[in-house]
């Protein structure tokens, strides 16, 4: 079904995908303030969806995006209540270092997967798997603009 290069391309984005789901598992648990738990926890959650959409087009399914636009809207709404400013942060404690690091090191890695996603859409012929794939890649841009927002409100980017 995929040449050699697209399925290349899918089982790095299923590895990508894979990397994502165990950070946001670990730094879930590892985040001292519960904002942010809250939030890893959520893009955690959409995370492990962009896993199931890349497992369904690597099994020859088609995948559906309608119901992510969907939710997308709500958890904007949810992101928005998530990235005021944490009175408890105090900028030079242990909790807050740890948690500007997360915040760093995931907001990275987000970068990184969103750009794995832009080139492997311009690589595949089926207009189906591109549209899935960019729909997956404007979630991961927002998972970016997420942790910013957190982190610009909690004076954690520079």
């Amino acid at each position: 079904m995929f040449n050699q290069k697209e399925s290349g391309l899918l089982q790095d984005l299923k590895k990508a995908e894979e990397l994502c789901i165990e950070k946001y598992t670990k730094y879930t648990g590892e985040a001292s303030n519960p904002q942010l738990q809250s939030l890893l926890n959520q893009i955690n959650q959409q995370e492990q969806q962009h896993l199931q959409t890349i497992n369904q087009i690597l099994s020859g399914s088609t995948p559906s995006t309608n119901s992510g636009q969907q939710q997308s809207g709500q958890q904007q709404s949810q992101n928005n209540q998530q990235t005021q400013k944490v009175d408890s942060y105090a900028p030079d404690s242990t909790a807050y270092k740890y948690d500007s690091f997360i915040c760093s090191d995931l907001l990275s890695t987000e970068k990184h997967i969103s750009s794995s996603y832009n080139t492997s859409i311009f690589e595949f012929k089926d207009a189906t798997v591109r549209n899935a794939l960019n729909h997956i890649q404007k979630e991961e841009q927002e998972h970016g603009q997420k942790l910013y927002n957190y982190m610009a409100s909690n004076g954690m980017y520079n």
